[in-house]
């Protein structure tokens, strides 16, 4: 095995019960599945313990959360069967319950993509950031979001915070929507009049990008809730772009290897983040169920 592949944490395997109520129709946009029946990419970065759509349904149980959006983990590079058979299976059980972002290579025929849109994908996900994530160039972005366009899909990007500025141009003439996952890993340490934080804004502000507030405790000073130091940046991004502005547990948190959080407390954060009820249902319900089209 090659050496540089670490063995992360597992999540909180006893998630408690929230102290809001989430309103009903609820999404996690951002999971996903674990299970060592698939096969794991050779250019990973990480070995995640399993952690399967059964475990998945007893978080979303607990914590009040009643549909979900899967994102294609770096681990299994191009395969997706992970997050497909974990979409058909709740589908099947209860109608509209979930929807996708699966990472594919410039190669994709078209008919593998209306495939994907039937089963219920939504985009594309490119992720920079960890090892096997990004099947494609920077610069055959433009080719793949034009093959995407017609089925009505976005991109999906996650990248190191300080790629930002680098990365400014291309998001900017991007023809397709895009959603950034994580706060776009600007550390929270470096507060909203930042550089790098100033440049999502005015991102946020031209119309074309969603944004995930999911992932705190990635780009908090602490590993564990209550993340004081992301509220800022959560209400700063909620004040240019209320209307597309996403939520997610980024369960079961992977690539963490000191400590994860209770996912009970990332529900209590974000409602300390949020106390309005009508943004509550905004955020959780109404702009996710627009954008991955439930």
């Amino acid at each position: 095995m090659n050496n540089d592949i670490k063995n992360c944490l597992p999540p909180d395997r006893h998630p408690r019960k929230p102290n809001i109520t989430l309103p009903p129709g609820s999404i996690d946009t951002h999971v996903h599945v674990f299970d060592s029946k698939y096969t794991l990419s050779p250019a990973r970065g990480y070995t995640p313990p399993d952690s399967t759509l059964a475990d998945l349904i007893h978080l979303h149980d607990t914590l009040g959360l009643d549909r979900v959006v899967f994102t294609q983990p770096s681990i299994y590079g191009t395969d997706n069967s992970a997050i497909l058979d974990g979409i058909n299976n709740l589908n099947e059980a209860t109608s509209n319950r979930a929807r996708g972002v699966v990472a594919v290579s410039l190669d994709v025929t078209d008919e593998e993509l209306a495939d994907f849109d039937a089963q219920g994908i939504r985009g594309i996900r490119l992720n920079t950031d960890n090892k096997g994530g990004m099947p494609i160039g920077l610069d055959q972005i433009a080719q793949i979001a034009e093959r995407i366009n017609d089925l009505n899909w976005h991109l999906e990007f996650l990248f190191p915070g300080q790629d930002i500025l680098d990365l400014m141009p291309i998001f900017t003439s991007l023809k397709v929507p895009m959603s950034i996952g994580h706060f776009a890993y600007q550390p929270a340490t470096a507060g909203v009049e930042a550089p790098g934080f100033q440049s999502l804004l005015e991102l946020m502000r031209q119309g074309n990008t969603w944004m995930k507030i999911s992932g705190a405790n990635r780009v908090s000073e602490t590993d564990l809730p209550p993340y004081d130091d992301v509220k800022p940046m959560a209400h700063a991004l909620i004040e240019v772009a209320q209307d597309r502005i996403m939520w997610g547990t980024d369960w079961p948190h992977p690539n963490k290897y000191e400590v994860n959080p209770n996912d009970g407390d990332l529900v209590n954060a974000f409602g300390d983040w949020v106390t309005d009820e009508r943004l509550r249902t905004k955020i959780l319900v109404d702009t996710p169920a627009s954008f991955y089209r439930f």
